[in-house]
């Protein structure tokens, strides 16, 4: 049976790094939404031209046009053996298109999902200390993950940018929002037994070590 992992969490609260940790740990494929539709974007694809239509007009891209990307992405070789999804499923909608995609797909899979929990005021103080590669996308924090020459990325050398919403009005809206429309998967995915909980607010050692001892043999 075919591995999946589904890691869950408002903005900030460390995902992205625990997520690269298994994919290498695991040799498993790190699915990020976000990753897929900037590559669909910069390919000037149907479906990244009408992604970028809709982000320039401040709007969501469509559920099914997401759904299209992530399908057409665990159709490749290297996720036959299974794969990390980052930033997806996030809503319940989103959910069963998931469901619907790995049926259509014929993929004998078990899904594990993991959710991030951690405090706003914590979320908070990561966020607005969150920066970013602008070359290779790898995130920091100038508090507890700093690069190792301020101010620079340890892989591009590029400078390191702050993202404009990266501030705490903003980041407090995103952390309601997100628990809003994530509940309910929670939920969902409580009442068939696949969630597991990790506390986030710790050390990224400490994280990863929590995130193993879930992981399916």
């Amino acid at each position: 049976m075919k591995k999946v992992y589904i890691f869950m969490g408002p903005p900030g609260c460390g995902k992205g790094t625990q997520t690269a940790h298994l994919a290498d740990f695991l040799n498993l494929p790190h699915i990020d939404t976000g990753a897929l539709l900037r590559a669909e974007i910069a390919a000037e694809t149907p479906d990244g031209i009408e992604a970028k239509r809709k982000i320039d007009k401040g709007q969501l891209v469509p559920v099914e046009l997401v759904g299209r990307v992530i399908k057409n992405r665990l159709l490749k070789e290297d996720a036959q053996n299974g794969y990390i999804l980052d930033g997806f499923p996030r809503s319940m909608e989103q959910t069963k298109i998931l469901e619907r995609i790995q049926e259509e797909i014929g993929l004998d899979v078990q899904n594990v999902a993991f959710y991030f929990d951690i405090e706003n005021h914590a979320l908070v103080e990561r966020l607005v200390n969150r920066r970013s590669c602008p070359v290779c996308g790898k995130i920091y924090n100038i508090i507890s993950n700093k690069p190792k020459v301020e101010g620079k990325c340890d892989i591009e050398g590029a400078d390191l940018i702050q993202r404009t919403d990266d501030n705490e009005e903003t980041a407090k809206l995103r952390f309601i929002t997100y628990e809003e429309q994530t509940k309910p998967i929670l939920d969902y995915f409580r009442s068939k037994g696949i969630l597991h909980t990790i506390n986030a607010d710790q050390s990224i050692e400490a994280v990863w070590n929590e995130v193993k001892e879930f992981i399916i043999d």
